[in-house]
């Protein structure tokens, strides 16, 4: 039997003994980690707590004071000074054990109506929905440089592709504006994700409540929250919120990961179509000629590494309800998933703004290994009358009689003569028809639909990007204002208690 230390919880009861050694290293150091992170949140959570008990009476005259003095001396200390010991569980066993030796019994009130539980959950849900706003500001800043880029190349025609072969002519800031859309709509998850977390477990009780009259209204509106948890024992337990805040980082990171993928690509002398800044590159060891493209492996396996963090989070939620299982992980999983998220959300932009793109070596590509065949094969039906089926087996069939002679590009009489070939119209003045496409940024002008590729579309979509990611900030900026002043207001009013004699 391992011998409780000094001021061990639950050693005067049925527990009667100190957690093993092993216990501590695989379990409570593992809690205690969090303290990094919770640490100004429980001081928070504590504060709130202590004025509303003494709001509704409770406690006895001058002992929020008292409280109040201790617990902002929390709130100023260092994490890394204060006295955290893993050997008393999680932080909040160390932050009651340090409250209890420095005002003895008066310590005793500040449990009163609330389990530890709901103090981590409150830290929790202030250090979640602050890192949220952070990554927030990085895919805002993100989808701003995408744009500013997707501008300058509006009018860069290369060859765009599927599966990685030659598809149609298209411009590269038509290309890079696609992952600014996605990044609004990261944008969008984001903001969901810090709705949900942004609700009250304070007042929380027991399993269901307390009878204890905590205003949890009043208690949600000082700690910053929009509300109250809507069901205690759901706000308790349920973990699929902070599932939802690492998805919804994933997903921020794997639209850069997408596009980290093609620039690696692009980026090789093979394509030639970018260059990345020595800032975003790593020198070979002994290849000297070398530029390794660093910043794009650390996007890449920074979402592979986020995949195995939003898995492990979703694998530990399948449990019964009201276990600890499934949250043990989760505090510094989430938090991990969405600092590393804005790291690598960061750095993309970087990556993006510093590249230099090789608009020459793009246009060269433009036309090439008959992209433009579908094209043709549209001016057949638009020009000539031919049902688009019969179109595509004439291009079809000239592509590949000029691709065997070792030609580059057919002409109105292999149009012709392949007409004849698969028993289409071959009397139809295809020179005409060709004519009117003649020249890659005359083409891909000629594709004007809303969001198409068309010049001035791609200036329309980086407006429509821009007013997006406007919105976006003021929500962040409006959020985040409220959030400040409501701590401010929090601790300025503790600080009053404080004081008071």
């Amino acid at each position: 039997m391992t011998k409780p230390p000094d001021g061990y919880l639950g050693a005067e009861g049925l527990l009667a003994s100190g957690p093993s050694p092993r216990l501590v290293e695989a379990g409570y150091a593992l809690e205690l980690a969090d303290a990094a992170f919770l640490h100004q949140g429980l001081s928070l959570a504590d504060l709130a707590h202590v004025m509303e008990l003494d709001a509704i009476g409770v406690l006895p005259a001058g002992t929020a004071g008292r409280l109040c003095r201790e617990l902002l001396a929390f709130w100023s200390t260092p994490v890394d000074e204060f006295p955290y010991d893993s050997l008393f569980g999680d932080a909040y066993n160390s932050r009651e054990r340090e409250l209890e030796k420095r005002l003895g019994a008066v310590a005793g009130w500040l449990p009163t109506g609330r389990t530890r539980r709901e103090a981590g959950r409150i830290a929790l849900r202030i250090a979640l929905r602050k890192r949220l706003l952070h990554l927030h500001e990085a895919v805002a800043d993100l989808a701003t440089v995408l744009v500013a880029k997707g501008e300058g190349l509006a009018e860069a025609v290369y060859n765009d592709t599927t599966y990685l072969q030659p598809a149609q002519p298209s411009t590269f800031g038509y290309y890079l504006c696609g992952f600014a859309e996605q990044a609004t709509r990261d944008l969008e998850r984001i903001k969901l994700c810090h709705r949900w977390v942004n609700r009250s477990p304070a007042g929380s009780g027991g399993v269901g409540g307390t009878t204890i009259p905590l205003d949890r209204d009043r208690l949600a509106s000082r700690l910053g929250f929009d509300e109250p948890l809507g069901h205690i024992r759901d706000g308790m337990w349920s973990a699929d919120v902070m599932v939802d805040a690492a998805l919804a980082s994933w997903q921020a990171v794997l639209t850069l990961d997408r596009l980290a993928e093609d620039l690696e690509i692009f980026a090789s002398p093979q394509f030639g179509y970018i260059r990345l800044a020595g800032s975003s590159s790593r020198a070979s060891v002994l290849l000297p000629q070398k530029r390794n493209p660093y910043a794009l492996s650390v996007i890449r396996g920074g979402a592979g590494t986020l995949i195995g963090k939003v898995t492990g989070l979703m694998a530990t939620q399948r449990t019964p309800s009201a276990r600890t299982d499934n949250w043990l992980y989760a505090y510094g999983e989430v938090i991990s998933a969405v600092e590393m998220a804005s790291r690598l959300v960061r750095l993309g932009g970087q990556v993006v703004r510093d590249m230099e793109v090789d608009v020459e070596t793009l246009a060269d590509s433009a036309g090439e290994n008959y992209s433009v065949a579908a094209d043709w094969a549209e001016r057949l039906v638009l020009g000539l009358g031919f049902d688009y089926r019969s179109a595509y087996r004439v291009v079809a069939r000239a592509v590949a009689g000029v691709d065997a002679a070792g030609g580059r590009c057919p002409t109105g009489e292999d149009l012709r003569r392949a007409a004849q070939e698969v028993g289409a119209n071959s009397d139809a003045d295809f020179e005409a028809v060709l004519a009117g496409i003649e020249g890659m940024s005359a083409l891909v002008a000629l594709r004007d639909a809303p969001g198409s590729s068309a010049p001035s579309r791609v200036m329309e979509h980086c407006r429509s990007v821009e007013e997006k990611v406007a919105g976006a900030r003021r929500w962040s900026a409006d959020v985040s204002a409220r959030i400040d002043a409501a701590e401010a207001r929090l601790l300025a009013t503790a600080s009053g208690i404080a004081g008071e004699e």
